[in-house]
């Protein structure tokens, strides 16, 4: 999937080799700077008070799951808030995303609770509920803007959604700074639990970050109510567009790394290049 880059073809032998073993030491590296910023998130979160009591290890209930059923109750054990706000933010999102994207939100929550259940961190469901599930709106067509960060659309759109439900200010804007930092987890860290959930719990999906600590049991269940359906291959896929439609948005974000690869010809400046295009002499 990842291998479309034309430095990366040719005769087959030790170059090739050499270039697969490096590809596989960067991304080993990458995945351990990662995985700080999710030990950093769940260490920072377990400092704040205990919950009473964490969820029991239910099977989950017969409602349907996916993106074509009705709302489950529970998903190996975790509950999936059923309130009227909570079940209006979950049609607008599956109404807005495929059934991939639906999905990954979806994962996202669920993922996140696992692990800031098992530190017994004390948080607003469904306060952490609503920013997972409308978390990645900025993906959408219908919510991208011609500039803006795809983080910024979606924590936009959430936060016109949820003002249109008459959700008190204050919870609309952590949901939107919940949003707005969930691709930056070392900073999503610093902020209350419901913040650091979403960017914990979406990094866990994109890259498995954190995913050696969710019971193989509970994450077999959450995978069968929320099926994968290609989603690393739609990733790519979206990051594409993003490069291709509004490359701007993409400056000094990670995406542009993708657009770098596939896109020839991508004119977005690196930081180097921002730098050295400074006003100064020196």
């Amino acid at each position: 999937m990842f291998d479309r880059n034309e430095s990366d073809k040719g005769d087959p032998g030790q170059g090739r080799e050499e270039k697969i073993v490096s590809r596989r030491t960067a991304l080993g590296r990458g995945v351990g700077v990662a995985a700080i910023g999710v030990t950093s998130a769940l260490a920072t979160a377990v400092s704040t008070p205990a919950a009473t009591a964490a969820p029991g290890r239910a099977r989950r209930a017969d409602a349907g799951g996916g993106s074509g059923g009705s709302l489950l109750r529970s998903v190996a054990g975790i509950r999936v808030p059923g309130g009227e706000v909570a079940r209006r933010a979950t049609a607008f999102a599956r109404e807005a995303s495929s059934e991939t994207l639906f999905n990954h939100v979806m994962r996202t929550y669920l993922f996140s609770c696992v692990l800031f259940d098992q530190r017994g961190v004390h948080y607003d469901r469904e306060l952490a509920f609503l920013a997972a599930v409308l978390h990645d709106l900025g993906l959408v067509e219908a919510y991208r803007t011609p500039a803006e960060r795809f983080e910024l659309d979606g924590a936009d759109a959430a936060q016109r959604f949820l003002e249109g439900q008459r959700v008190p200010q204050d919870r609309v804007a952590v949901v939107w700074d919940a949003i707005a930092l969930h691709t930056n987890v070392a900073i999503a860290a610093r902020k209350r639990p419901e913040i650091a959930m979403v960017a914990v719990g979406s990094g866990a999906d994109f890259s498995g970050n954190g995913v050696d600590r969710i019971p193989s049991g509970t994450l077999e269940e959450i995978l069968a109510a929320f099926p994968r359906a290609g989603f690393k291959q739609d990733a790519v896929d979206t990051m594409l567009s993003l490069c291709r439609t509004k490359p701007m948005s993409v400056l000094m974000h990670p995406f542009a790394e993708v657009g770098r690869r596939h896109i020839p010809g991508f004119a977005v400046p690196t930081v180097e290049d921002l730098v050295l295009a400074a006003p100064f002499a020196e």
